[in-house]
C-alpha cells in the first residue's frame, strides 16, 4: 500500500499503523449527479465487504417503500446507529442480513461468536432536518474504495441515483456499513494472539528492579485534511509498535485509538504508547493504519508473523518499519487496511513534536516514568 499524501497521521513511537477518520466540517451540499451513468459509480465488485452491503442497500431501501417501516426505522437511525440484525425492518431483510452479516464475517476474517457487525446510519448529522420532514431516504452502501467518484444511492421506490461523494446530497441518505469499531475490537483481539502463540508481542509489562519502567505518552495529536467522502463515516485507527524483546526477537503491540473521530482537531489522550520494559534496546517504531471496513485480521496476523519472523538481531537496533511494510499485501495499498504514517526510532527520552515520516499530521509526546505500586 502506498502513503497518501492527504490522510491523516498521527506520531507515536515505533511502528504504527491505522488510519484516520472522518472530517469533521460539514460538506457542501448539491443534488444529485445524473448526468453520468450510474456503472460508472460502482465499486469493480473486487471487495466482498462492500459486495455484501451493497446488496443489503438494495434490500433495506426496498423495505423503506412501506411508510410503517419508515416511521419504525428512520427516527431510530436519526438517534445513532441501528444494528442491522436486530432492526427488523421485514421478514426479507432479515434474512438479507443475516447472509450479508456472514459473509462480512468471513471477509474479514472473524468467528462467527462475532455476532452482528452490520449497521444502518445517518449518511451525516446535518440530514436529521430533512428527515424529521418526513423526506424519503435514499440507501447507500459504505464503500472502502480510496478512489472514489461517486456513490449509488438506492431509492425506495426501485430507482439508483448517482451521488457526490464529497458534497452532501440534497436528500437525505442512511448508510449501510460495517461496526468497525465492533469489528476492529475483536479481530485485534484475534491478530494479539496469534503473534503471542509465535512469541512475537510483548508479555504483560513488568516493573525492572528500580520498580518501575520508562514509557512513551502522547500529550497531543492532531490528523490533517483526509477528505474523506461523506459515505464512508468514521473510520479506526490502530497502531503497531515494535521492537525487539529480551529475547533479541522482532516484538509488536498493536495499540489502539479510538478517539480520533475527526481530522484537523487536537486531542489531548495521555495515552501511553511505547512500554520499553520488555525491549532489548532503547527504540521502538511506530506504523499507523485506518481500517475502513474491509480489514481481514487473519491475513494482517500472517503478514506481520511473517515479517517479523525474518528480522534477525545483529546486536544494534534494526528499524522494523520497512519489514512491516514490505510483507503486507499488495491489496492493502488500494484498499484497507490503508496506511496512514511511520515514526521511526522512538525512545525513552523521546519528546516535543514529532511528525510523521509522511507527514500527515503530528503528535505531541513525552517520557512516562510508570511507578509500581
Amino acid at each position: 500500500m502506498r502513503p497518501r499524501p492527504l490522510r491523516l497521521v498521527v506520531s507515536s513511537a515505533a511502528l504504527a499503523a491505522a488510519t484516520l477518520i472522518a472530517a469533521t466540517a460539514a460538506p457542501a451540499q448539491a443534488a444529485p449527479d445524473r448526468s453520468r451513468p450510474i456503472a460508472q459509480a460502482a465499486p469493480s465488485g473486487t471487495a466482498p465487504v462492500f459486495a455484501a452491503t451493497d446488496r443489503l442497500a438494495r434490500e433495506v431501501a426496498a423495505a423503506l417503500a412501506d411508510p410503517a417501516v419508515r416511521g419504525r426505522v428512520v427516527p431510530a437511525v436519526t438517534r445513532g446507529p441501528v444494528d442491522l440484525l436486530a432492526a427488523r425492518l421485514d421478514a426479507r431483510v432479515e434474512r438479507a442480513a443475516s447472509s450479508a452479516n456472514q459473509a462480512v464475517l468471513a471477509a474479514k476474517g472473524l468467528p462467527a461468536a462475532t455476532g452482528s457487525v452490520l449497521q444502518l446510519r445517518l449518511g451525516h448529522r446535518d440530514m436529521a432536518a430533512a428527515l424529521t420532514r418526513h423526506e424519503i431516504p435514499l440507501v447507500a452502501a459504505a464503500s472502502t474504495d480510496d478512489a472514489l467518484t461517486g456513490v449509488v444511492g438506492y431509492d425506495p421506490a426501485g430507482g439508483q441515483v448517482l451521488l457526490d461523494p464529497v458534497r452532501l446530497p440534497d436528500r437525505p441518505a442512511l448508510v449501510v456499513e460495517v461496526d468497525v469499531a465492533k469489528a476492529m475490537g475483536r479481530g485485534l483481539a484475534q491478530v494479539r494472539q496469534e503473534l503471542a502463540a509465535q512469541g512475537l508481542t510483548g508479555v504483560t509489562p513488568t516493573m525492572s528492579a528500580q520498580s518501575g519502567y520508562w514509557a512513551t505518552k502522547v500529550n497531543a495529536i492532531r490528523l490533517n485534511d483526509d477528505k474523506e467522502p461523506w459515505v464512508k463515516g468514521g473510520a479506526e485507527i490502530f497502531n503497531v509498535v515494535g521492537g525487539f524483546g529480551l529475547d533479541g526477537k522482532a516484538t509488536v503491540n498493536i495499540v489502539e485509538m479510538p478517539y480520533l473521530d475527526n481530522d484537523g482537531t487536537v486531542y489531548y489522550p495521555n495515552q501511553l504508547l511505547v512500554h520499553f520494559n520488555n525491549y532489548k534496546y532503547n527504540l521502538a517504531d511506530v506504523v499507523m493504519w485506518e481500517d475502513d471496513g474491509d480489514t481481514n485480521y487473519r491475513d494482517l496476523a500472517k503478514a506481520l508473523i511473517t515479517a517479523l519472523l525474518t528480522v534477525v538481531d545483529y546486536g544494534m537496533y534494526t528499524p522494523l518499519v520497512n519489514a512491516i511494510i514490505d510483507a503486507m499485501p499488495t491489496s492493502w495499498w488500494t484498499d484497507d487496511p490503508d496506511y496512514v504514517d511511520s515514526w521511526y526510532t522512538l525512545s525513552t527520552g523521546s519528546s516535543g513534536r514529532l511528525n510523521g515520516a509522511a507527514a500527515n499530521g503530528w503528535m505531541d509526546v513525552a517520557p512516562y516514568w510508570v511507578q509500581q505500586l
